[in-house]
C-alpha cells in the first residue's frame, strides 16, 4: 500500500503543470454552477450531475493518459476529465442541453460522454447504468495486449486501460467481474475508485464491508493498491502518479482510492437531506477547489491572479453556454438512424471496418463436399477457416480452450491457435460480453460462446449496452461482436438449459439474430456474422447440433448467407408455414405426413426477418401458420402475424395461427416436454383446420 511520504509528493508535484490544473478545476465548477443557478432552472438542461469535488483527481489522472492508445472507461460524473483530454467547453454545455453535435447529438443525457480520437487518448462510451463501465475496459487491456503480442503493433507498448467508478460501483458484477480478469490475466488496467462515502443516500458500509474497499482487497494476488485524499493536490499528484507508472511498466494491475467530498447531491433533484448539517460542512471544508488555491496562492500566484482566473472562467463558460444554446436542435428525421450500420458510413472506433480489414472472397453459391457434417463440425471449420484468414479474430468463452467447448464446436482450436486466440474465462458472462466489447473498440473481432441461452442472462445489461453503443454514439463508436449462444430443447427439457426465448434479442436494438436449422446455414450464417458491422447473436439449437436432419455436406470456405434471406423448403399453393431452428423439421415432417402442398419458409435470421418472402408467399397461398418453439405470449410469431394482418390482409382466407410453446418453462420429463412442445401432430392437426377455413 503506498504510504504519504512528502518528499516523493513533493517531487512528483512539481511535475504537474498547476497552472492548468487550476485553469481545468475552475472551468469545471463554473460549469456546474450555469447549470445548477441558471440552465437546470431554465430547464435548458434536464438532468444534471455535479462533479463538484471529484474534480482534481480526475484532472491530475487525465494529464498522465498521453498514450496514444489509452483508454479511459468513466461514468456520469466524469466530465473534468473529459475537459482534461480535450472536450470543448462548447460541447461540454451543450451535450445536456440535447443539443445538436457533441458526442451523441442529442440522444444521450449530456454527462453520459465518449471521446473516439483517433490520434490521443479515447474515453470509452459511457452508460446511464453503474458498473457497466468496468469489463468493455478490461477488454481494451486485453486488446491492448493482443495488439501488441500478437500483431507485434509495437505502438501498444506501454498504453494503458484506465476504469472510473465510485464507491458505490464496488458493489456491482461488472466490478468484481473485471477485477477478476484483470489480476487473474495480468492486464495493464488502472482501477481508479473516486470514494465519496455515498451511493446517492447509501453509505459506502452498505457497498463493501468496512466501507473501504481497499482494506478488503490488501491481500488480493496481483493488484497493487493506493490510497490517499483525493483533495490534497500534493498527495493526490504524488499517488496518480506512481499508479499510472506502476500499470504503465507492466508490473501489473492496479487500484487506486482516493477519497472526495461530494458536494452536491447526487443528481440535481437530490437535496442530500439524508446528511446532517455537521457533515455537509465537514464536506464544504474538504472542497479540493479551496485546498488547491491554498496550495498555489500566495507561493505560486497571487490572490489577484486567481481571481482573475476565476472571472474568466465564468466567462468563458457564460460565452460557451450561449453558442451551445444557439446550436440547432438535432434533426429529428434522422433519430432512427444507426441503430444498425449505415452503408457507406463508418463509425470512427471499433470493429475491423475501421481499418479497412478485407475479407477473402465470399460466394452465396454452396460448392458442397460430399460428406455430410453436422452443425457442431460446421461450426468448428467455420470458425477454423476465420481464424487462419483473419489474425483478429478472437474465440473465448467458458470451456472453450483444451475441454473444446461443452458442445465440442472449438475442439482443437486452441491447440492450432494458441491461448491468446482462443481462451477459456472466468464464470461470468457478464465479463465475457463486456470483454468482448472491448476488444471490439481494440478493432478485433471477438467470438464469445455463452454456453446455454439461459446463461446469457447476468450479461443482459452489457448486451443490451453493446446493441446500443452505435446509436447512442451517432455512429461514433460500434462493437460488432458474435455472441454463440446454444438453447432449446434436447434430449430432454429442463428450465436452465433448454430456454429458447430468441425474441429477446430481436427485441434488443442493435443485434443481428440468426437461427440456422442446418450445418450448410450454419456455415454460411456464422461466417456472415463474423464479417459483419453490426452485434450478432448466434444462435445454435441444441437438438439440431447432431441431428441427422441438420447434416448437410460442408458448403466451401467462401459460402456466406446474408442476413434477411429466407430459405424455401418446400414450395406449394396451400398455406404457407413460417418457423426457424428445430421447428423446420416438424413442420416439413407434418407437410409431407398430410400430402399437401405448402411453402415452408425456414427464416434463418429473425433480425432483420424476410417480410418480403413471407409477404410473396402469403400472397399465393393466403393462408399462413407460424411454428416456434419460444413461448407464445409476445413471441417472435406475434410479430410477424401483427404484420401480416396489417400487409396482407386482403390476402388471407383464414386467421393466421400460431403453434408456439405454452407460456411455461419447458420440463424436464421428456412425455411433459412433448406435450408442450410444437410437435408434429400439433402442426398436423392445425394445419387441417386452417384448410378447412
Amino acid at each position: 500500500m503506498a504510504k504519504k511520504k512528502s518528499a516523493s509528493n513533493k517531487k512528483n508535484a512539481s511535475k504537474v503543470d498547476w497552472k492548468k490544473v487550476a485553469h481545468l478545476m475552475l472551468t469545471s465548477r463554473a460549469m456546474d454552477e450555469k447549470e445548477e443557478n441558471e440552465l437546470v432552472p431554465n430547464k435548458e438542461v434536464l438532468y444534471q450531475f455535479s462533479a463538484r469535488g471529484h474534480e482534481l483527481g480526475q484532472i491530475l489522472l487525465g494529464s498522465l493518459l498521453t498514450h496514444q492508445h489509452d483508454s479511459a472507461s468513466a461514468y456520469y460524473r466524469s466530465r473534468p476529465l473529459l475537459l482534461t483530454l480535450g472536450l470543448s467547453e462548447e460541447d461540454a454545455m451543450a451535450a445536456p442541453m440535447g443539443k445538436s453535435g457533441g458526442y451523441s447529438d442529442g440522444r444521450d443525457i449530456g454527462v453520459v460522454c465518449n471521446k473516439p480520437d483517433a490520434d490521443g487518448p479515447k474515453v470509452l462510451p459511457m452508460a446511464g447504468d453503474v458498473g457497466s463501465q468496468y469489463t468493455p475496459a478490461i477488454g481494451w487491456a486485453q486488446g491492448i495486449e493482443y495488439r501488441k503480442n500478437v500483431l507485434n503493433e509495437k505502438e501498444y507498448d506501454k498504453a494503458i486501460s484506465v476504469i472510473l467508478g465510485g464507491d458505490g460501483s464496488v458493489a456491482t458484477n461488472g466490478f468484481w467481474s473485471a477485477l477478476t480478469i484483470a489480476t487473474t490475466q495480468n492486464l495493464p488496467v488502472l482501477f481508479y475508485i473516486e470514494d465519496n462515502g455515498y451511493g446517492i443516500s447509501v453509505t459506502s458500509e452498505y457497498q463493501t464491508p468496512g466501507g473501504k474497499i481497499t482494506n478488503n482487497l490488501q491481500s488480493f494476488s496481483n493488484l497493487k493498491i493506493f490510497d490517499g485524499d483525493g483533495t490534497e493536490p500534493e498527495e493526490a499528484a504524488s499517488l496518480l502518479e506512481d499508479s499510472v507508472n506502476y500499470v504503465r511498466e507492466r508490473k501489473g494491475p492496479a487500484m487506486i482510492r482516493l477519497t472526495v467530498p461530494r458536494l452536491n447531491g447526487h443528481s440535481y433533484q437530490d437535496n442530500q437531506a439524508y446528511k446532517d448539517e455537521e457533515l455537509l460542512k465537514k464536506e464544504q471544508e474538504k472542497d479540493p477547489l479551496e485546498k488547491l488555491k491554498a496550495f498555489m496562492v500566495p507561493d505560486q500566484v497571487t490572490e489577484k491572479t486567481w481571481k482573475n482566473w476565476e472571472k474568466k472562467a465564468k466567462e468563458t463558460i457564460e460565452e460557451a453556454a450561449e453558442a451551445a444554446l444557439n446550436r440547432p436542435d438535432p434533426d429529428s428525421a434522422q433519430t432512427e438512424k444507426y441503430a444498425f450500420a449505415e452503408e457507406g458510413e463508418t463509425q470512427m472506433i471499433g470493429g475491423l471496418a475501421v481499418e479497412g480489414h478485407e475479407f477473402p472472397a465470399a460466394s452465396e453459391e454452396p460448392h458442397p463436399e460430399k460428406q455430410r457434417i453436422n452443425i457442431v463440425e460446421a461450426i468448428r471449420r467455420t470458425l477454423k477457416y476465420e481464424l487462419e484468414t483473419n489474425p483478429k479474430v478472437m474465440v473465448f468463452g467458458e470451456d472453450v480452450g483444451l475441454k473444446g467447448g461443452v458442445h465440442a464446436a472449438t475442439m482443437d482450436l486452441q491447440s492450432q491457435f494458441g491461448e491468446d486466440r482462443v481462451f477459456d474465462t472466468s464464470l461470468s458472462e457478464e465479463g465475457i460480453i463486456g470483454r468482448a466489447v472491448g476488444l471490439a473498440y481494440q478493432g478485433l473481432m471477438p467470438v464469445a460462446e455463452i454456453q446455454f441461452r439461459k446463461y446469457a442472462d447476468p450479461a443482459t445489461e452489457q448486451l443490451n449496452n453493446c446493441g446500443t453503443i452505435r446509436w447512442r454514439t451517432a455512429n461514433r463508436f460500434a462493437a460488432p461482436i458474435v455472441v454463440r449462444m446454444p438453447g432449446g430443447f434436447a434430449k430432454c427439457g429442463d428450465p436452465w438449459h433448454s430456454m429458447s426465448n430468441e425474441v429477446f434479442f430481436t427485441h434488443a436494438i442493435g443485434w443481428q439474430v440468426a437461427m440456422p436449422s442446418n450445418a450448410e446455414d450454419a456455415v454460411g450464417l456464422l461466417r456472415s456474422a463474423m464479417r459483419s458491422n453490426n452485434p450478432t447473436v448466434f444462435f445454435e439449437h441444441r437438438n439440431l447440433l447432431d441431428a441427422k436432419y441438420a447434416r448437410k455436406p460442408y458448403p466451401g470456405d467462401e459460402f456466406i448467407v446474408p442476413f434477411g434471406k429466407a430459405k424455401k423448403l418446400k414450395e406449394g399453393s396451400e398455406l404457407t408455414i413460417v418457423t426457424w431452428g428445430a421447428m423446420c423439421e416438424r413442420s416439413e415432417e407434418a407437410v409431407e405426413t398430410l400430402g399437401v402442398s405448402a411453402d415452408i419458409l425456414d427464416l434463418r435470421t429473425l433480425m432483420p426477418w424476410d417480410k418480403e418472402a413471407v409477404l410473396d408467399s402469403i400472397r399465393r397461398t393466403n393462408r399462413c401458420i407460424i411454428v416456434h418453439e419460444d413461448n407464445r405470449t409476445a413471441g417472435f410469431g406475434a410479430e410477424i402475424a401483427a404484420v401480416l394482418v396489417r400487409e396482407a390482409f386482403q390476402y388471407l382466407d383464414a386467421p393466421v395461427e400460431r403453434i408456439t410453446m405454452p407460456d411455461i418453462p419447458v420440463p424436464y420429463n421428456v412425455g411433459l416436454m412433448e406435450s408442450v412442445l410444437p410437435t408434429t401432430k400439433k402442426i398436423v392437426d392445425t394445419i387441417e383446420e386452417t384448410l378447412k377455413f
